[in-house]
């Protein structure tokens, strides 16, 4: 935290703590913008580069497959998935989903999409540690996600028409808990997606798939879309943060 900023709130007569609070609070609004901005970039590079034909003539669900069965992953099924931008990987059925705007795409954006997903299953075929974590993480992520809505309102009225009342403490420690999952799952994710990122660009090299020209417009895609998960983990660290002062404030009066 900057001091000098701390040190601005304190002639209004705030303490440290209650300073940290007020700096925290107010960086979420500038995070939130510039997950917002890293969104339509990822949006806009994506419409950009889908406009560009690859030499190969491949479409992406081609692309996918030639990377999948030369890597040894011929059981990892292929299938279209509604929306745009809604590819993923899904371990549990072994299957590469390739949404309706990519899985017929002949564009070095659709190319590069599929192949950041096929990227995943060869994480998860070579047993790498980052995914292995975060796929772990997953299912604590649903149970846990499912308790912020009481959470909070438990948390609103002991605060408000209980004042003082140890319930809200313990709330807000299992709210902090909640938050302290979400930035491990963001922050295994970084690893688990720029590491798909980079094996997409070198299985296309690897494979002829794109000249190097394309693979510059590919790697323009595949980097606004790591920005989103930067943006993300950043974003979860600042609510955490929050939290455990909030906390710290509480227990200090």
């Amino acid at each position: 935290m900057d001091i000098s900023i701390l040190s601005a709130f304190s002639l209004f007569g705030m303490d440290t703590l209650s300073s940290a609070i007020v700096v925290t609070t107010f960086m979420i609004f500038p995070l939130l913008a510039w997950s917002i901005f890293a969104s339509i970039k990822v949006n806009k590079t994506y419409k950009q580069y889908s406009n560009v034909a690859a030499n190969s003539g491949m479409t992406a669900r081609d692309v996918a497959r030639k990377i999948l069965d030369e890597e040894g992953l011929q059981a990892v099924d292929i299938l279209p998935c509604r929306g745009s931008l809604t590819d993923h990987y899904d371990p549990r059925n072994n299957t590469v989903y390739l949404s309706e705007t990519t899985i017929d795409s002949p564009s070095v954006a659709g190319i590069g999409v599929a192949a950041h997903e096929v990227g995943h299953a060869v994480q998860y075929a070579r047993k790498y540690l980052p995914v292995k974590v975060r796929g772990a993480i997953v299912p604590v992520m649903g149970f846990m996600s499912k308790l912020m809505l009481p959470l909070l309102l438990i948390n609103m009225i002991t605060l408000f028409i209980i004042p003082g009342s140890g319930a809200s403490n313990i709330s807000l420690i299992i709210m902090i808990a909640i938050y302290a999952v979400n930035m491990l799952f963001t922050f295994v994710t970084l690893p688990t997606e720029f590491n798909a990122s980079s094996r997409a660009k070198k299985l296309l090299e690897e494979h002829n798939i794109l000249n190097e020209e394309e693979l510059a417009m590919t790697s323009k895609v595949l980097s606004a879309a790591a920005m989103t998960y930067v943006a993300s983990f950043i974003m979860s660290f600042v609510q955490l943060l929050r939290l455990l002062l909030i906390l710290m404030s509480r227990r200090n009066n």
